[in-house]
């Protein structure tokens, strides 16, 4: 059905198409995971993300207000902006995230990006992930700024200078670009984006109960075919 990345013996891929600025896409990448909490091999299940910007055109070394951005380019009144936000934040707290919008600082992800392809290539990919999504929605800090990036690496387990010369010299550029054509190449839209097994894909934050079916019917079609 699809094309995805190769995909290792022995373990189902989910490969994920995200944003570090997305909202649905840190929901989603939740909702996952409590899925995997719940399948019976999640342990066998491996998470794999893909560079993907919803605003690739914003500068890189430029910061806006989140609601000011999205009356700007949404054309949204900010306070309208302030409520959609608000209502997004309260869907977030359901699951346990901790959403501070009005203090977002949006930027340009693609350092934030690069930085994930460093993480993963160290092994630390999920944990990057993860602390660049608290970083934007919960701190409030600059993640197109390389000295926060680095920071952050840091403070996942990952030596600070290397990811710093890393971002400075425009290392993982190809691996961000090979996504982002990929992404392409599969027809994808919007983020979060899910593929299971290279095979079926899930759109959207959807709720725990559609991860499990998708997991369950990768994991049959990949190590349960009849014989």
């Amino acid at each position: 059905m699809m094309s995805a990345p190769e995909r290792p013996e022995g373990r189902l891929v989910v490969d994920v198409w995200s944003d570090i600025m997305c909202p649905f896409c840190y929901i989603g990448d939740t909702l996952l995971a409590q899925a995997l909490e719940k399948f019976p091999h999640g342990s066998d299940v491996e998470i794999r993300y893909h560079s993907f910007q919803l605003m690739p055109h914003l500068p890189a070394d430029h910061a806006v207000d989140l609601n000011e951005l999205l009356s700007k380019e949404r054309g949204f009144p900010k306070a309208q902006a302030k409520a959609m936000n608000a209502q997004v934040a309260a869907r977030a707290a359901e699951i346990g995230l901790d959403f501070r919008l009005d203090s977002a600082i949006a930027t340009n992800t693609r350092a934030a990006h690069r930085l994930i392809h460093f993480a993963g290539s160290q092994g630390r990919q999920h944990d990057m992930v993860q602390r660049l999504f608290r970083a934007y929605f919960t701190d409030g800090l600059h993640v197109g700024d390389h000295d926060v990036l680095a920071g952050l690496a840091a403070e996942i387990g990952l030596d600070r200078s290397a990811a710093h010369e890393a971002l400075d010299s425009g290392a993982f550029d190809a691996d961000v670009d090979a996504d982002v054509r990929q992404a392409g190449q599969l027809g994808i839209g919007g983020v979060p984006f899910f593929v299971f097994d290279g095979q079926y894909a899930v759109s959207g934050a959807q709720p725990v109960e559609t991860f499990l079916e998708a997991l369950d019917v990768a994991w049959k079609g990949k190590f349960t075919k009849s014989a």
